[in-house]
């Protein structure tokens, strides 16, 4: 997602920036949102352009920040990629730059994408990635150290206690979430389509006209004090809460079965660094054992 979203009108522009490398992608096993598969996203990370949106049905534009997307990790990345601990498994990797930082740094890290165009880009990058969507059978279940959920992928599903138990099932107990949230406070669960523009107009799913709720999948957006309300609910811990860059974070930690990592759970001042120890306190091994669940990939 935009960094800051915001309703735009129809002549926003975004431009979007690198070509997909081409690689291998084992099918997913099971249905996947179809405006994510369809050529829209595929053919911004392929030609490098866009601009690229959600929309809902009331005509109101998200604007996704595909150019942010392709590049490398800037600062800010590069300060989540820091709190990460054990192997990590990056949930709507995207094209992959978070996955490709991490192994730059001689982490273990998998991306999953339900777009084989962004899973083909992040295996160009060296990279490891599967075409799979988060709900369908994972490899290394309950054993990952960390989760990412970045670039408004909070949004997934469109039920985020849905998406925050499932998220649970795939960590280590007591394991880390990262998530990026709006940076404004929201609790919104919508439907959208994907669209891009198209000679001053809009196109959804290869299609001019945007009339119909084909081709629409549910979608949510969250501040942190809503992630943090679902988060509760969901027996998370709060683990600390930062902003760098105009972004919004917030760590959680899983169900840890009484286990105690000393954890600051008070909110952050945006004034102090993303890779504060007061932030996260507990700091595992960058590098997992020969175990990691990322060999099974």
């Amino acid at each position: 997602m935009s960094t800051a979203p915001r309703a735009v009108h129809r002549t926003a522009h975004l431009a979007v920036h690198r070509t997909a490398a081409p690689g291998p992608a084992p099918a997913a096993t099971g249905p996947t949102p179809p405006s994510w598969c369809a050529d829209p996203y595929a053919d911004a990370l392929r030609a490098g352009r866009g601009p690229l949106f959600l929309r809902r049905a009331d005509g109101w534009l998200l604007p996704l920040d595909v150019e942010r997307w392709c590049a490398r990790a800037d600062e800010t990345d590069l300060g989540v990629v820091e709190h990460c601990e054990g192997a990590v498994l990056d949930i709507g990797c995207g094209p992959g730059r978070l996955v490709a930082a991490l192994g730059a740094r001689g982490g273990r890290a998998l991306g999953i994408d339900v777009s084989e165009a962004a899973v083909a880009h992040t295996v160009g990058l060296g990279g490891q990635a599967l075409h799979r969507s988060v709900f369908e059978a994972l490899p290394g279940e309950g054993r990952w150290g960390t989760a990412l959920l970045m670039d408004g992928n909070l949004g997934i599903g469109g039920d985020p206690y849905a998406l925050l138990e499932r998220v649970a099932q795939l960590l280590v107990p007591g394991g880390l979430l990262l998530a990026e949230t709006a940076p404004v406070d929201i609790d919104e669960r919508v439907r959208v389509r994907l669209v891009h523009a198209v000679d001053g107009g809009l196109r959804a799913d290869g299609d001019s006209g945007a009339r119909t709720d084909e081709g629409a999948f549910p979608w949510a957006r969250l501040g942190a004090p809503a992630l943090l309300r679902h988060a509760a609910r969901a027996g998370w811990r709060a683990a600390g809460q930062w902003t760098a860059g105009g972004r919004s974070f917030v760590a959680l930690r899983s169900r840890d079965h009484g286990r105690d990592h000393g954890l600051d759970r008070s909110a952050r001042s945006s004034a102090e660094p993303p890779n504060s120890a007061a932030v996260i306190s507990s700091q595992r091994a960058a590098n997992p054992s020969p175990e990691s669940p990322v060999a099974d990939a």
